[in-house]
């Protein structure tokens, strides 16, 4: 059943607030609705677009918290984080991510979400990666989007941090990474 203008408009912006990382493909398909309609909605209701709302959120939220790296350096846009234990970032794979003859993403830039994803989640002035062992799953193409996982695993070693990094193209891992990360301070609460 399709609702009138205002209804509709009502309920998108109570939806886009409870989901703020709801894309507007997945809004028309909700709203039995055109995307061109749910972009109108959004500019009637002054609702930026996905990526802007990603980027606010990022600023807003991350912006003084990450410390090993600067949030516009980090590939991808991070939606959760919580230093020194997980977080979480998304990639939309678009053309310049893709070899232009098969749409395929080249790797190095699903390596790179997972890489400075696991250096952003380090509680230090200072991360690099020491050793990585990756392996892709599956072939990423244009048009989707690669959400990264970032779990960190605490080592023997003080002066090293373990993160394993999975990425997931709608639920199915695509990249599993487990990356060593040199930290230059100590975790807190060591001695």
């Amino acid at each position: 059943m399709k609702l009138n203008k205002k209804e509709r408009q009502k309920q998108l912006k109570q939806t886009i607030e409870e989901m703020p990382f709801i894309t507007d493909d997945e809004l028309a398909k909700q709203f039995s609705v055109s995307i061109q309609t749910i972009r109108l909605d959004r500019m009637e209701l002054s609702i930026p677009e996905l990526r802007e709302r990603i980027k606010s959120v990022a600023r807003n939220q991350w912006n003084e918290t990450v410390k090993a790296i600067h949030i516009e350096e980090v590939i991808g846009e991070i939606i959760d984080l919580e230093l020194d234990k997980r977080a979480l970032s998304i990639l939309d794979i678009r053309k310049e991510h893709v070899f232009s003859r098969n749409k395929i993403a080249r790797g190095h830039h699903i390596f790179a979400q997972a890489n400075s994803l696991a250096v952003a989640v380090i509680d230090d002035d200072l991360a690099l990666t020491a050793k990585a062992e990756i392996r892709f799953t599956r072939q990423v193409l244009e048009g989707e989007r690669v959400v990264a996982k970032a779990s960190v695993q605490h080592n023997d070693k003080k002066d090293r941090t373990i993160v394993d990094v999975n990425s997931f193209v709608d639920q199915e891992l695509v990249f599993s990474g487990i990356f060593e990360m040199f930290r230059s301070n100590k975790r807190k609460g060591e001695a």
